[in-house]
C-alpha cells in the first residue's frame, strides 16, 4: 500500500481503489447533529468534488436513504468529469424505527442482496463502490455476510468489500472469505484502541483503514465550546464524551493541542486530521481520513491538513498535548459499544 506522487492519491490496501488522502463523510448532512443546510451539504459536495477529493461515504441508514439520495442530487449535478471519478462508500444493515432508533443489525445474504437493491437505486448507480455492513451482526457468521457481498462483486453491483468496526479476529476470518479493500473504523488522536492490534493486523493483511471521527465529532476541532447547546436530536447530546465533567477534562486537551498548533501556524483541526494522516507510513499502512465537514469553510479547512508536515518534534508534542488512553468517557453510549466487535 503505497502513496501515489504523481496523481496524489491513495491506495486503499493492496486489493481496493486508489483515493484522494481525504474522504468526505457524508452522514451530518442527513442525520445525527440535528438540522443541516440542504444547500449547502449540495455546496459542500460539489466543491470536495472540485478540490478532487474522489470517496463519499455514506450509510443507507442515515436519515433512513435520505443521505444517499441527497449524494444522487449531489453527483447528478456535478461536472461529469467529476462523477466519473466519484467512489461511493456505503454501510448498510442498521435495522431502525419510525422514530430514529436502532434496534440491531442484519447480516443475512438475503438482506445483504435487500439493502444493496435499496442503495443502488437511491444513489441512481449501477454500481457501489465499496460496501459494507456497518456493524457485525452477532448471529450471522461474517463469512456468510462478506460471503453475500462478494457474490455482489462477482455480479458487477460492488467493487469492493469493506468491513467496519471489526476486531483483528474478525478481520482475519473475512479476508480469508474474499479481498478485503478497507476497514472503516474510528481512529482519532483521543480515539487509538486500534493500535494494538487492530492496526497490525490491518497492515498484515494489506487492508487499508479509513478513519473515521478524526476530530472525534467536533470535540477536538478547536470549534467546541464548553457552553455549546446541543440542538434536538444531536447524537453528542447523548455521547458520553461530550457529558459533564467528561467534556470538561476533553476540552482541556484540546487546549494542550491548540498550543502545538498555534506554534505551527495551523488550525486546531488541521493538527488533528494531520496527525491522523501521519500515522499511515507510520504504521506501514494507509489511512484515508474521513472528514465530516457539513459546510464548505471547515471543508477548506480541512483540505489545508493536507499541508502539514510534523516533524519527529512535533508529533512528540501533539502526543504530550493529548497522550493515547487521555480521553474521558467512552466513544459511544454502553447500549451501542456492545455492538462494536472491535472493542470485544
Amino acid at each position: 500500500m503505497t502513496k501515489n506522487e504523481n496523481t496524489h492519491t491513495t491506495a486503499l490496501g493492496s486489493s481496493g481503489p486508489s483515493v484522494f488522502p481525504l474522504g468526505l463523510g457524508c452522514m451530518g448532512m442527513s442525520a445525527l447533529y440535528g438540522e443541516a443546510d440542504r444547500t449547502e451539504s449540495l455546496a459542500t459536495i460539489h466543491a470536495a468534488l472540485d478540490a478532487g477529493m474522489t470517496l463519499l461515504d455514506t450509510g443507507d441508514f442515515y436519515g433512513m436513504g435520505h443521505n444517499e439520495l441527497l449524494i444522487n442530487e449531489a453527483l447528478r449535478t456535478a461536472p461529469a468529469a467529476a462523477r466519473e471519478k466519484t467512489l461511493t462508500s456505503v454501510k448498510f444493515g442498521a435495522l431502525r424505527t419510525v422514530e430514529g432508533g436502532f434496534t440491531g443489525y442484519d447480516g443475512r445474504p438475503a438482506a445483504v442482496r435487500n439493502f444493496l437493491a435499496y442503495s443502488l437505486q437511491r444513489l441512481g448507480r449501477d454500481h457501489i463502490d465499496i460496501y459494507r455492513i456497518a456493524r457485525v451482526d452477532p448471529d450471522v457468521p461474517i463469512e456468510e455476510t462478506v460471503g453475500a457481498i462478494a457474490e455482489a462483486v462477482q455480479a458487477g453491483h460492488v467493487r469492493h468489500i469493506g468491513l467496519s468496526e471489526v476486531g483483528a479476529e474478525t478481520l482475519r476470518r473475512a479476508a480469508a472469505v474474499a479481498p478485503i479493500s478497507d476497514l472503516q473504523i474510528e481512529y482519532s488522536l483521543i480515539s487509538r484502541g486500534i493500535e494494538d492490534e487492530i492496526l497490525p493486523t490491518a497492515r498484515e493483511l494489506g487492508i487499508g483503514i479509513t478513519a473515521y471521527g478524526v476530530l472525534s465529532r467536533g470535540l477536538i476541532s478547536g470549534h467546541f465550546t464548553r457552553d455549546r447547546a446541543l440542538t434536538p436530536g444531536d447524537f453528542r447530546g447523548m455521547s458520553p464524551r461530550f457529558q459533564g465533567e467528561n467534556l470538561g477534562r476533553n476540552l482541556d486537551l484540546v487546549d494542550a493541542l491548540r498550543k502545538v498548533a498555534v506554534d505551527k501556524g495551523v488550525s486546531v483541526a488541521q493538527t488533528a486530521i494531520a496527525w491522523v494522516l501521519a500515522q499511515g507510513p507510520r504504521h506501514g499502512v494507509d489511512i484515508v481520513p474521513l472528514v465530516g465537514a457539513r459546510r464548505r469553510d471547515r471543508l477548506a479547512e480541512a483540505l489545508g491538513a493536507m499541508d502539514v508536515t510534523f516533524s519527529a518534534a512535533d508529533l512528540a508534542a501533539v502526543e504530550e498535548a493529548v497522550p493515547a488512553g487521555a480521553a474521558a468517557g467512552a466513544r459511544y453510549p454502553e447500549a451501542q459499544m456492545a455492538h462494536l466487535d472491535s472493542e470485544h
